[in-house]
């Protein structure tokens, strides 16, 4: 059963008999292969984005997430100063206490996956999954993904409806629905969703126009959380595609503990830049649904800080209007009564 934070309308649709499903994305063993990237365009025939050369920031040919491009890798190249750096930020985020790392008391959850790694039958419990002490260089390669947010913000300020949340927890668009109006493209603090086009007006990599056939124009179109996928019990493309289950996927408890498990694994190795995102239930997305182990801050691979649902001081503001209209009337009536004497 999914746990309700009681927050905000964004949290309807939880209350049912499904586990929360999300990812586990583990940066420290991703090699940057972009095999994720091409299942998920393959199992959701997105079209693709500009000619697919190599950026002149990076070894990237995407960018970004985007209406047609759901998996992202982020290449980001790193040198010994700049190392030291993240592993001293990590030092100082566990003279804090932060994060909550270790085994849970008792043992594992009862119903916990036994074998890691999101193909079935796949035990990787013995491999070597240190990554190499590179001192001099490195490259952080991470596969960024809609985080289905637990108070999403996009789901906040649909005025249609399209965008529900499903049985598994994950926030999905329905084309059928949606309008083209964008209002959710502003209000994704992680600027995942956008509204497709043909490639003429926000091309990736290209200022050509590239003939293909773009499908649902003009709407909104983000990760599903391979809906599809799900409901016939099968695990979404891109994890099922990675070939160092660097992509984890499962029950969103589960993913957590594991996150917390690999991050106190890598502190014993001395890779104390270990930190995780998006695992807090109390950050200003009530916790997201694809967690992240990083090796540097989150700004480096392109991650909010500090994310905020826009909707998050709707509250607030209503009160403060409230009383401003309350003043406003009192203030009219007292004038009107004073007048008439």
């Amino acid at each position: 059963m999914i746990e309700s934070t009681g927050r905000r309308s964004t949290d309807a649709g939880l209350e049912h008999e499904h586990s929360r499903k999300g990812f586990f994305t583990d940066t420290s063993i991703c090699i940057g292969c972009k095999a994720c990237e091409v299942a998920c365009k393959e199992w959701n025939r997105n079209p693709a984005d500009g000619d697919l050369e190599l950026l002149g920031s990076s070894f990237d040919n995407t960018g970004e997430l985007g209406a047609n491009t759901w998996r992202h890798v982020a290449f980001v190249e790193q040198e010994s100063e700049r190392i030291e750096e993240a592993r001293e930020s990590g030092r100082r985020l566990v003279s804090l206490g932060m994060p909550t790392v270790g085994p849970r008391s008792g043992g594992p959850r009862p119903g916990a996956p036994s074998v890691p790694g999101g193909r079935p039958g796949e035990d990787l419990s013995d491999e070597d999954t240190a990554p190499p002490d590179t001192p001099e260089f490195r490259w952080l390669m991470s596969s960024d993904v809609c985080k289905h947010c637990t108070n999403a913000g996009c789901l906040d300020v649909c005025p249609t409806g399209a965008l529900y949340r499903t049985e598994f927890g994950s926030v999905v668009v329905q084309q059928d629905i949606c309008n083209g109006c964008g209002t959710c493209v502003g209000g994704c603090p992680f600027g995942v969703i956008e509204r497709r086009d043909d490639g003429t007006i926000s091309p990736r990599s290209s200022s050509e126009e590239t003939e293909q056939d773009v499908p649902e124009l003009g709407t909104a179109h983000k990760c599903t959380l391979c809906h599809d996928r799900l409901v016939d019990g099968e695990t979404p493309a891109c994890a099922q595609t990675c070939p160092t289950t660097s992509i984890k996927f499962g029950d969103h408890e589960d993913m957590v503990e594991s996150a917390e498990e690999r991050v106190q694994q890598l502190h014993t190795q001395g890779m104390t830049e270990a930190r995780l995102y998006g695992a807090n239930a109390n950050d200003g997305v009530g916790g997201i649904g694809s967690v992240f182990l990083l090796l540097d801050e989150p700004e480096v691979y392109g991650l909010p800080p500090d994310p905020q649902v826009p909707t998050k001081a709707l509250p607030q503001m209503y009160r403060t209007a409230g009383v401003a209209a309350l003043g406003m009337i009192t203030a009219t009536a007292l004038a009107f009564l004073g007048g008439r004497r």
